[in-house]
């Protein structure tokens, strides 16, 4: 049995002779050049955008625009990949046509377009919306750590600082050991290396001391907790099973009707108690709507955001962590104290009243302190507390009932908490392995920030693609421009024509 035979390379073939003969109907490059000649980039701030009279022809922003977002939906973010797709690809091509821009013009329109690149995901965030393919009722809220160009060899912790200093030390004092005993030694005695060569190795050690106190130095006089070299702005984080890494912690709220991003946020915190209100309140305005219910994990639980969140008419559904030491040792938690809000006092499973006592200030939240005389002759006390001299106490919120009442929702509702992982996880796994988004290319908060908008872009681009197709997108997208146009013309062609009817009177 023979094999499967390919065509004599010195044939003759006919190929078509118009490029646009090799890009089908349905190639998503046709979407992504007609969705990127429907953005005003004059307004969205690109450099470029608008030409001078003099001087070199630049690239026109819309070209390298459309190049990033085609290398990013199909795997190719490097600037020197990119130019070698405008080599070799017939679709960057034909959306280029033919244009091939070398890699450093390449790299700087990423580079100086920061804000511009976030602003077109939000104008593809709002073209879903004007789509109706939110449903603006339930988002899941999440946090990821997704790799910085920072080694972690080149950031230093307090502790990591003080362990190398000591290290150094200690091999200092060992060459010096080695030096006295290589100057005492005879002649006729071989040692492994000479005083000139242990010298050396002294001279690089103090010169490498010297470095990281200068760099001690630094951070015991900043805020900061460790220091980056590479990118200063990234930070050492835990990241899960993998152990510690150099990252940044990404942010995104995603719609629950089909999975896409509504809102994004790039931090160099390392957990993400301090993201739940930023993000709901986000996704609310992004959604427009007067209500919306948020879910996140155990590690957005942050009773202050939560109440924030209550303000802003925005339901939270999030299980509480258990932080409680009591529970650990057998012994009963505050959960098992009743309140009774009629009386505003608390009621323990000795059945005696804890009443309120005295006002104060715990973890920077205004709270009242709850106690009973019944303590000492109690028969559960060694149930209860383990203070020997006073009683147990409670210690309430003032707004403790927002936290009580979330409670409540998620007991009759549990199906939304558990909705929390088919629908944020999903796009997470999407973007790292999927789309190979897990890392960043460029340097610096505000510039890894606009990189991962672009990930958030292609990502919402290509759910979109799939739910809708690229025709029935196309098609939309030349609709809602037709009427934008209509409703300038109404607005424009009366003025143009009272002005002409005045000129004519006078």
């Amino acid at each position: 049995m023979s094999y499967i035979q390919g065509i004599e390379r010195n044939q003759s073939l006919l190929f078509p002779e118009l490029v646009e003969d090799y890009v089908e109907e349905n190639n998503s490059v046709r979407f992504i050049d007609a969705y990127v000649d429907t953005l005003d980039l004059r307004e969205l701030g690109f450099t470029h955008a608008q030409t001078t009279a003099t001087g070199r022809p630049p690239y026109c922003p819309a070209d390298l625009l459309k190049l990033y977002v085609y290398g990013y939906l199909n795997k190719v973010r490097s600037s020197r990949l990119l130019e070698q797709q405008t080599h070799r690809n017939i679709e960057v091509m034909w959306l280029l046509r033919k244009l091939q821009p070398d890699f450093k013009t390449i790299a700087d329109f990423r580079k100086n377009n920061t804000e511009g690149l976030k602003k077109v995901c939000r104008e593809f965030t709002l073209l879903c919306k004007k789509l109706n393919l939110f449903g603006g009722e339930l988002v899941a809220i999440d946090g990821s750590k997704f790799n910085a160009v920072n080694h972690d060899s080149r950031t230093y912790t307090k502790k990591k600082l003080q362990r190398l200093l000591k290290e150094i030390d200690e091999k200092i004092e060992t060459y010096f050991g080695q030096v006295d005993s290589a100057d005492m030694a005879e002649s006729t005695v071989a040692v492994r290396e000479t005083p000139h060569v242990l010298r050396e190795h002294i001279a690089q050690l103090q010169k490498h001391k010297a470095e990281l106190e200068e760099l001690q130095k630094t951070l015991n006089n900043s805020n900061e907790t460790q220091i980056s070299l590479t990118d200063p702005d990234s930070r050492l984080m835990t990241t899960g099973k993998h152990g510690n890494d150099v990252c940044y912690n990404v942010q995104i709220a995603v719609d629950s009707k089909y999975k896409l991003i509504v809102t994004h946020d790039l931090t160099n915190e390392a957990n993400d108690l301090h993201q739940l209100y930023p993000m709901a309140q986000s996704a609310k305005e992004v959604l427009g709507v007067e209500h919306l219910d948020a879910t996140a994990d155990k590690g957005y639980y942050n009773e202050t955001q939560i109440a924030q969140c209550e303000q802003e008419n925005i339901s939270c559904y999030i299980p509480e962590p258990e932080k409680s030491q009591n529970k650990a040792l057998g012994l009963y938690t505050d959960r098992d104290f009743r309140y009774d809000a009629t009386s505003d006092c608390y009621i323990c499973p000795a059945n005696e009243q804890l009443t309120k006592r005295s006002e104060t200030i715990k973890g920077k939240k205004q709270t009242g302190v709850y106690a009973t005389s019944a303590c000492k002759g109690c028969r559960l006390r060694s149930q209860c507390t383990r203070s020997k001299r006073s009683g147990r106490r409670i210690y309430r919120w003032v707004n403790k009932h927002v936290i009580e009442e979330m409670r409540k929702r998620m007991a009759h509702y549990p199906e939304k908490a558990r909705q929390r992982k088919e629908i944020v996880e999903h796009p997470f796994g999407t973007l790292k392995h999927g789309m190979n988004h897990g890392y960043f290319l460029l340097r610096g908060i505000k510039k890894v920030a606009a990189e991962f908008s672009m990930s958030v872009l292609v990502y919402n681009m290509k759910r979109v693609l799939n739910i809708m197709g690229v025709a029935t997108l196309i098609a939309a997208l030349r609709a809602m421009t037709m009427t934008i146009l209509s409703f300038l013309a109404h607005l424009v062609i009366p003025r143009i024509q009272f002005a002409n009817r005045r000129y004519l009177v006078n």
